[in-house]
């Protein structure tokens, strides 16, 4: 297992030197960032002293080793928006957007699993077209009408939810205020309802089709059959037979899943004005904050990566036919 993690890791550090050349590179390409740290009335022996200062007179390839050098030592630069360091930055909204991606997928999984098992069983039925139906408009609605639609409707006209806010209840919690979380919880959970189902709806059809078909091709199987035939009854089958060999393919992409919502929150954030790291991108991109940009991109690719290992892991010990 040991030498599996470290080949994993090794991995790990070519990707993401990967990702911080496009990321990189695609900065530069954009311009020459010189003048974010001047004013507009600087004049041309102010900017070229600037840019000499800031190391952006050096070659591209020397640039971007430095920039490695200085992310080895944690030093992601100083945000010229916030006037601070970019990973502090990142790190503060990044506990909103945990929030939002947790509870979507929740909400994606637990609702996925039970309907795609009762469409499974009811195959061919009005609940299973139901269902499936359900599920094609889910992974055809994006993300951010589904969520201009429910401010519309649920939070302007029937005042249901809150249409933008947050309330903290992970920030807390990792501070040590345990008092203060558990409080807040209720009121946190009902402002993230509506981001929450926006962001997961798509995840919620997929995963519910991925189940039903797992289920589907479980349910044909001999040993499916030979424990009907033994008068086990129907629940015992399908939770300790069927559900369990057909949980596997669906463990892989719970794994996947919280980093396609992790990534995928951007949006949605900017649509209900959620303080989390993808608004924070996206003011960053328009703002040209580069060491905010550079930061949280690595940041996002540490808990992907983080996430496909724990994923391998537990799939190997679920399926003792998987060797490390």
């Amino acid at each position: 297992m040991w030498t599996f993690i470290i080949r994993r890791l090794l991995q790990s550090a070519i990707v993401i030197i990967g990702v911080t050349l496009i990321t990189f590179t695609a900065l530069q390409m954009s311009g020459d960032p010189t003048y974010l740290y001047v004013s507009e009335r600087a004049t041309a022996d102010e900017i070229q002293r600037t840019r000499v200062a800031l190391g952006f007179d050096r070659p591209l390839p020397e640039q971007y080793l430095s920039f490695l050098g200085k992310l080895a030592q944690g030093d992601f630069g100083k945000s010229l928006s916030y006037k601070r360091p970019a990973l502090d930055a990142v790190l503060e909204a990044l506990p909103a957007t945990i929030e939002l991606t947790l509870f979507s997928m929740i909400l994606a999984i637990g609702l996925a699993i039970p309907l795609g098992v009762f469409a499974a069983l009811y195959r061919g039925t009005a609940l299973d077209g139901s269902i499936m139906t359900t599920a094609m408009l889910g992974q055809s609605i994006p993300s951010f009408w589904l969520g201009i639609m429910m401010i519309m409707f649920l939070g302007l006209q029937l005042r249901w939810f809150p249409i933008s806010g947050h309330v903290p209840f992970l920030l807390p919690l990792l501070q040590g205020q345990f008092a203060t979380a558990f409080t807040q919880l209720p009121q946190a959970l009902y402002y993230l309802i509506m981001p929450s189902v926006a962001v997961g709806f798509y995840s919620l059809s997929r995963n519910a089709r991925l189940v039903r078909s797992s289920m589907l091709e479980v349910l044909g199987q001999d040993y499916v059959r030979t424990a009907r035939a033994k008068g086990i009854s129907e629940t015992a089958v399908v939770i300790r037979h069927a559900l369990r060999n057909a949980w596997l393919p669906v463990v892989t992409l719970i794994g996947l899943e919280f980093g396609f919502l992790l990534g995928g929150v951007v949006v949605v954030e900017m649509v209900f004005s959620w303080p989390g790291i993808g608004r924070l991108v996206f003011n960053a991109i328009n703002q040209r904050d580069i060491p905010v940009v550079q930061a949280s991109v690595v940041i996002l690719a540490l808990v992907f990566i983080a996430l496909n290992l724990i994923v391998d892991l537990v799939y190997a010990k679920i399926d003792p036919r998987v060797k490390l």
